[in-house]
């Protein structure tokens, strides 16, 4: 019997990537993409524990399901502190600290 891939093994190791790549969106992009890499390599991982000898891409389950959970881990860091800036200072003062920043950087360039 010729082996085939897992299924989902490659999406996995995508929506694992990507979630740690969009973790500075709030965590509201990145978070879901994590959980959903982790329940899909949870699913791979069954599959593959019950016949090994029948799938190939385990190493791209394994890696996908890795970093998904640094991404979760991530995105709901990223998630409380944002939660907690916008409880503590509000959009004003959120809005005050970019422009700050950005009047910061453009002096930076123009020396």
């Amino acid at each position: 019997m010729e082996k085939q891939q897992l299924p989902n093994a490659t999406l996995i190791l995508v929506f694992g990537i990507l979630s740690i790549v969009t973790c500075c969106c709030y965590g509201i992009i990145g978070l879901p993409l994590g959980i959903i890499a982790l329940v899909l390599a949870n699913k791979a991982t069954k599959l593959y524990t019950e016949s090994p000898e029948n799938y190939t891409g385990f190493q791209n389950v394994k890696t996908g399901k890795i970093l998904a959970i640094i991404g979760i881990i991530l995105n709901g860091i990223y998630l409380i502190y944002a939660i907690w800036l916008f409880s503590t200072v509000g959009m004003e003062g959120i809005q005050s600290m970019q422009e700050e920043f950005m009047k910061g950087l453009n002096q930076g360039m123009a020396e």
